[in-house]
């Protein structure tokens, strides 16, 4: 089946990684995107990220063991409950909501190295980072995998599949833009948390969903959240 913009629709399998930096919520809106399009989501988020939810959200992320459930409750909290006035998400109107679809969710510890991400025998369509930290950035740069997200990076840059790194800090030093030069160089995707404004966003939602609409166009992942340049 063929959405409306075009990408066939096939659910995809998809490593979602969060760290420290800000932007929580466009964490938020890209899960609930990703699991709105029925991909699997291997979900692993850092101690730091949990912070920032904290700082940002107000909220306290699910523990690692906690049920799928707990992450549906948070996102909907987030994008439609009480909290979200001020955020003015759109209703999404994918593929998945118009067959009563759902996506799966199963999240890991940053040390649980016997995860399937970790290694490159377990096939993924693709990983994102969002937001990227640049201690994170820094590490996935300098080859190291001292832990569960920085091992996923590293596999999915040897075996040449997609991973996109979403930075969000400014201004950006030397050290930062030559790590960003050198994981282009590597195979990786850097799409910075910069939204457009050319689509005239009424609330911050938009802005987010500029974003996420970029990421899920570079794995080929169906949305409606923007409307494409030169369409009506």
């Amino acid at each position: 089946m063929t959405t409306t913009d075009g990408h066939s629709h096939q659910p995809r399998n998809v490593v979602l990684a969060i760290t420290g930096a800000s932007g929580a919520l466009y964490a938020v809106r890209l899960l609930q995107v990703l699991l709105d399009a029925r991909s699997s989501v291997h979900l692993v988020v850092s101690s730091a990220a949990r912070q920032v939810f904290a700082q940002e959200l107000d909220v306290e992320l699910p523990s690692v063991s906690a049920p799928a459930d707990a992450w549906q409750n948070l996102i909907h909290e987030t994008t439609a409950g009480k909290s979200s006035q001020q955020w003015q998400f759109r209703p999404l109107n994918s593929l998945a909501a118009q067959d009563c679809g759902s996506g799966k969710l199963i999240q890991y510890g940053t040390a649980d190295y016997s995860s399937p991400v970790a290694s490159g025998s377990s096939l993924t369509d693709g990983m994102i980072i969002c937001p990227c930290s640049m201690g994170t950035l820094s590490s996935i740069a300098g080859g190291n995998s001292s832990n569960l997200i920085q091992r996923a990076a590293d596999v999915h840059l040897k075996e040449r599949r997609p991973l996109i790194l979403v930075p969000r800090e400014t201004p950006l030093g030397l050290i930062q833009l030559e790590n960003m030069v050198r994981v282009c160089r590597a195979g990786a995707t850097v799409l910075p948390a910069m939204p457009g404004l050319y689509q005239k966003p009424a609330g911050i939602g938009d802005l987010v969903d500029f974003i996420v609409a970029r990421i899920c166009d570079h794995l080929r992942i169906p949305h409606s959240l923007t409307r494409r340049w030169g369409t009506d």
